[in-house]
């Protein structure tokens, strides 16, 4: 048995769970904030078989897409002036981890 572990960014979250359950597969979904930005993301865990491994990757990579936004920065000019400057980032996607699962039980 895999664990499936997919952290995505909350704009994707609802679309890959829904087409996770249609699929026929059971996940959970939680609520996770990193990287650079700070932005809310998801981690979404699926438990499978091996073989059902990369059926649950492709659905997460169909619905997990990339997308540029503009958040402001702050630079100093002199004299503790700092004007705002938006700067463009590639944020989405998804990253996926695939881990060994020695034992799994539903009580």
């Amino acid at each position: 048995m895999k664990l499936i572990l997919a952290i995505i960014n909350r704009d994707d979250a609802n679309a890959v769970t829904q087409s996770l359950t249609k699929a026929g597969f059971s996940s959970t979904k939680l609520s996770t904030t990193g990287g650079f930005l700070m932005a809310g993301n998801v981690t979404i865990l699926v438990g499978v078989d091996e073989e059902k491994v990369q059926a649950v990757i492709d659905i997460i990579k169909e619905h997990s897409h990339s997308r540029k936004e503009l958040i402001p920065t702050t630079t100093e000019m002199s004299y503790g002036y700092y004007p705002s400057m938006p700067v463009e980032v590639l944020v989405g996607g998804a990253t996926i981890f695939v881990v060994d699962i020695e034992r799994f039980e539903r009580v």
